[in-house]
């Protein structure tokens, strides 16, 4: 089992897009379905035969792509980026931040989506299958992932676990009863 969503969303992925001054609760589910499709919350961060790191997965030229041609162009948001990552290592391992820094990561995956230009904030919240057609055709254009496994994985992972967690206070106000 990976990282708990709940705690994910309101310890991890809110306070980032927060800190960018990108929030919306559109973003937020994306953001949370992409961890869900690519490591299971966390479960993987490294998979066999693949460079991506991290719970998004990112791979070694996404992240220097969107340094590159992202925020090479927008010094501002940059600079809020970079004040994300550790003083010392990103400067010796950059990518191993992917795997290392939750709020790091969750940045350079939002400016993924970001870098399309689509209108993702427009999006109902709790459009899931919109979110995977949004993951599906801008995070791994190359994947061979469907938008029903982003749906699937977002279910199972990130609807999942609200009713799970619902269910255990339920039968813990029944039990104390």
């Amino acid at each position: 089992m990976g990282i708990c969503a709940k705690e994910l969303r309101h310890y991890v992925v809110r306070p980032t897009l927060k800190h960018l001054k990108m929030w919306s609760p559109t973003a937020e589910n994306l953001l949370l379905g992409t961890a869900a499709r690519e490591s299971e919350l966390g479960f993987h961060i490294k998979q066999d035969r693949h460079q991506a790191l991290g719970i998004y997965h990112i791979s070694p030229r996404m992240h220097r792509n969107i340094w590159d041609f992202y925020l090479a162009k927008r010094s501002e948001l940059s600079s809020l980026v970079r004040g994300l990552a550790s003083q010392r290592e990103f400067l010796c391992h950059p990518h191993h931040e992917l795997a290392t820094n939750l709020s790091y990561a969750t940045a350079i995956a939002w400016l993924i989506y970001c870098r399309t230009e689509k209108s993702i904030h427009s999006l109902p919240e709790d459009d899931i299958k919109g979110l995977g057609k949004l993951w599906h055709n801008y995070f791994h254009r190359h994947n061979p992932g469907s938008v029903q496994s982003f749906v699937d994985s977002y279910e199972r992972l990130i609807t999942g676990e609200i009713s799970q967690s619902s269910d255990s206070r339920t039968a813990n106000m029944i039990r104390s009863l």
